[in-house]
């Protein structure tokens, strides 16, 4: 983990730099939880790298063969390593950071990790992670060309700052399987949260997943704790509260919003107030049109009603219809144990299917075909 951003204060912002880049020299134990990684995949990577290595949790256990990773302050690049090893040759990981110490120890050390697995899939990007579209080191090219020296030149480098954005992104709409972070998210200002999760969705793929391991707070962070700059530094006052990174993930968009890990020893408790670790886990929905293709679904249990991010409500037992977009997301690897899918005995072609009136009880008859009135005995197909 390092610092991608600042606190809402000019002492916290310069704090954070200052203790990442120190921390990127030599190790600094304060700035870290302990983890335990696989240690199938610690092998390969240099020794210089798992001393300088800062987070609160372990998000490379959410990749999958074939994946498109990306890390958030990606630091030295631990995760960036261990993904890259269950991504595997087809895969790709790309690490993002803005703290140029972390990015010279992970570059360096990216040709010895290549050098062990047999083939190069990493590559780390200077960015800040509330503007993934924006190439730090792009934007530093420019300015040694133009370096800005009144009004009219700054002018020129906003105009290059959009070009640069738009013209070329440094991390494109929809091209990333998995977003993982490592206790990073916490150093980027309250203002730019916003954005910052709106990043996040923009780089996913329909469907693609996000890993984040943070720290929260059981109680709201006083404005005296946020300004103090050690305290932010180190992951602590710059914590989201316990519900306020999950209710950021489901206003931007995410599906399926879940804390997948939950840390019960805080890291810290500073003035009654606890910080501890979590991983909460979501996904990127499809947004495009309902269409009613007679599927349906059973909430097993165990709750009698549950009730998802669009509003709607899924009685335990009740058969109910559901679109044929969201059959799709229901019967996947997030949802699989909650739901029983129930596909049309006939299915409708795309170009018959209505739109999707809404989630309500659905007669069987419908998912089987209302002409179904087939007969077959007990015994006739594998039942005993």
């Amino acid at each position: 983990m390092t610092s991608n951003c600042c606190s809402s204060k000019p002492d916290s912002e310069r704090a954070v730099r200052e203790r990442y880049t120190a921390a990127a020299l030599e190790r600094e134990p304060m700035l870290c939880c302990p983890i335990d990684y696989d240690p199938r995949y610690l092998a390969a990577i240099p020794q210089e790298v798992l001393e300088r290595d800062y987070g609160c949790g372990d998000p490379s256990r959410y990749v999958r063969e074939g994946d498109i990773v990306l890390d958030l302050g990606s630091g030295a690049g631990k995760i960036c390593f261990i993904a890259a090893q269950i991504a595997g040759p087809k895969g790709a990981v790309i690490g993002v950071d803005s703290n140029e110490a972390m990015l010279s120890l992970a570059r360096r050390s990216a040709p010895q990790v290549a050098a062990a697995l047999g083939y190069a899939n990493v590559k780390f990007q200077r960015a800040r992670i509330q503007d993934l579209a924006l190439d730090l080191d792009a934007l530093d090219r420019w300015l040694g060309e133009h370096p800005v020296r009144n009004v009219e030149d700054l002018a020129a480098l906003e105009a290059a700052r959009a070009e640069l954005r738009r013209g070329s992104a440094l991390i494109a709409d929809a091209s990333v399987d998995l977003v993982v972070s490592n206790c990073v998210l916490n150093l980027v200002r309250e203002a730019d949260r916003r954005q910052l999760v709106a990043e996040i969705f923009r780089v996913l793929k329909v469907g693609g997943r996000i890993a984040i391991s943070d720290i929260v707070s059981d109680e709201p962070v006083p404005d005296v704790l946020k300004a103090d700059p050690e305290l932010w530094s180190g992951c602590v006052s710059g914590a989201f509260q316990e519900r306020e990174l999950l209710q950021a993930l489901e206003a931007a968009g995410f599906r399926g919003i879940a804390i997948d890990k939950w840390e019960d020893e805080p890291f810290a408790v500073v003035e009654g107030i606890e910080f501890r670790s979590v991983t909460v886990t979501a996904y990127k929905p499809e947004l495009g049109p309902a269409r009613d293709a007679n599927h349906a679904v059973i909430y097993r249990g165990p709750w009698k009603v549950v009730e998802d991010e669009c509003g709607n409500r899924f009685a335990r037992g009740e058969r109910t219809a559901v679109s044929a977009r969201d059959f799709e997301a229901l019967r996947g690897t997030t949802y699989a144990d909650a739901f029983v899918p129930i596909q049309p005995r006939v299915s409708v072609p795309a170009a018959e299917q209505p739109r999707f009136e809404g989630v309500a009880p659905r007669d069987p008859r419908v998912t089987k075909g209302e002409g179904c009135r087939t007969t077959r005995k007990p015994g006739q197909q594998g039942c005993c």
